[in-house]
């Protein structure tokens, strides 16, 4: 397993933007494909992008496609998450996951985003 810290969150006005960090321990983070995920308060977590081993590919849930990328890099053991044009329904705490085979085995512990309108 990989060890996940996320930094970068805070507290913007709607409209603005936030990019956020996350930076894994362990020489095998190429082998992981990587997600972010968000949890609001009172809902379930929802995934929000996610990105192949080689950046070839990437996925975006629907409520952020056009205005988040998803990115990483391999050499730094990081992936990032470039949020635009934020909403306040984009309130949540941010997780990023990595996935080895079939399921998300390793998680962060999470980075508070918040906009005000």
């Amino acid at each position: 397993q990989v060890q996940l810290v996320e930094s970068g969150g805070g507290l913007v006005q709607a409209g603005g933007s936030l990019r956020l960090s996350c930076a894994a321990s362990g020489r095998t983070f190429s082998s992981y494909y990587m997600g972010w995920f968000r949890q609001a308060p009172g809902k379930e977590r929802e995934f929000v992008a996610g990105i192949s081993r080689t950046t070839a590919s990437t996925s975006y849930a629907d409520s952020v496609k056009g205005r988040f990328t998803i990115s990483r890099d391999n050499a730094k053991n990081s992936v990032f998450l470039q949020m635009n044009s934020l909403k306040p329904e984009d309130t949540a705490v941010y997780f990023c996951a990595a996935r080895l085979g079939g399921s998300y085995n390793s998680w962060g512990q999470g980075t508070q985003v918040t906009i005000s309108s």
